[in-house]
């Protein structure tokens, strides 16, 4: 049985111990995750799945009562997600599933629509964070709602106006408690102002405080070639470029996944985590908030090169790779 979110393989051993065998078939759609241990952990669904939800059922209520929408998520699956939609207005509350550390847990998302004459316009209300600086990616000004949970939004609601009478549909999404909840986030701290971001690469919330749970010590400790990786990004680029490794997402727990490797080990991702992990002063004295923004100033590459360089003379054994988001490779280890 392969879990169709990261591809691993679940060893027959961990099936045998499954202590829920009813809850394989969720398993098997990639609704939940199966541990080492036989337990069966329920993902949850991102910020992005929940906007992309509400959006939809309020077009749909425009004709109808809605209690539950089905969503094309990031990562290709089709998931039903509950909503509660009347006369134009839907809410969607986040479902967190097991991950019992989600500070946005039973957020609920609110989204309103009205005819309109042609096309689809959504418009990001309160509770959605506000970019105050330009970044790489996002102008100042710009709703922090990043690429893959927008697109993701936009087709669910292309899909609720193709299933109704109307040439056109404006949807304004809002989330109450975001500005609250941001607070707790590190939202304030990379220049995202006024609530929280929409995100989700894969439209799916892990079951585990990131990710590092002993049923991800059990895979590295086990795998003499192993790949960690820090994010989804990542994980789909490493898997392409070790197809004969064991490629495994452990987030920002960096130090216990290396801690755990017993043969060949690979540290490969985007640059924000493993370079805060090799050089914890990497942004010391630069004027930058964020990894990312630095990325496009003149002497990123050399900076980079000098904490690869530093980092290999002290951890021989380990190979770093850093790639942008497209694959590319920013920096590595000679």
């Amino acid at each position: 049985m392969r879990d169709p979110v990261t591809g691993f393989e679940y060893p027959k051993t961990w099936q045998e111990k499954c202590r829920s065998p009813e809850s394989l078939g969720d398993v098997a759609r990639g609704l939940c995750v199966l541990t080492a241990s036989g337990t069966v952990l329920r993902r949850g669904f991102t910020t992005g799945t929940t906007a992309a939800a509400a959006c939809k059922a309020a077009i749909l209520s425009l004709d109808s009562g809605v209690s539950s929408v089905r969503i094309t998520i990031p990562c290709g699956l089709e998931i039903d997600v509950p909503v509660t939609g009347r006369d134009g207005t839907a809410r969607c509350k986040k479902f967190s599933g097991d991950y019992i550390s989600d500070v946005t847990a039973d957020l609920e998302f609110v989204a309103r629509a009205s005819p309109e004459n042609s096309g689809i316009t959504l418009v990001p209300g309160t509770g959605i964070g506000i970019f105050t600086r330009d970044t790489p990616r996002f102008a100042k000004g710009t709703p922090a709602i990043n690429p893959a949970p927008l697109a993701c939004i936009l087709r669910s609601m292309e899909e609720a106006l193709e299933t109704t009478s109307l040439t056109g549909v404006r949807v304004t999404l809002s989330i109450p408690r975001g500005a609250e909840v941001a607070k707790t986030t590190l939202n304030p701290r990379v220049g995202i102002d006024a609530g929280i971001s929409v995100l989700g690469t894969t439209g799916l919330v892990e079951p585990w405080d990131e990710h590092m749970t002993e049923s991800v010590i059990d895979r590295i400790s086990a795998s003499h070639h192993v790949v960690v990786t820090t994010g989804r990004i990542g994980l789909r680029y490493a898997q392409l470029r070790y197809p004969e490794y064991d490629v495994v997402l452990v987030g920002s727990g960096i130090d216990k996944a290396l801690n755990a490797a017993r043969g060949e080990v690979i540290l490969f991702g985007l640059p924000a985590l493993i370079l805060k992990y090799i050089r914890p002063d990497f942004l010391d004295g630069t004027g930058y908030l964020t990894i990312e923004e630095m990325s496009i100033s003149p002497g990123f590459a050399d900076r980079v090169k000098n904490a690869l360089l530093s980092f290999k003379r002290e951890h021989p054994s380990i190979v770093v790779v850093i790639v942008n988001r497209d694959g590319s490779v920013i920096g590595e280890t000679p």
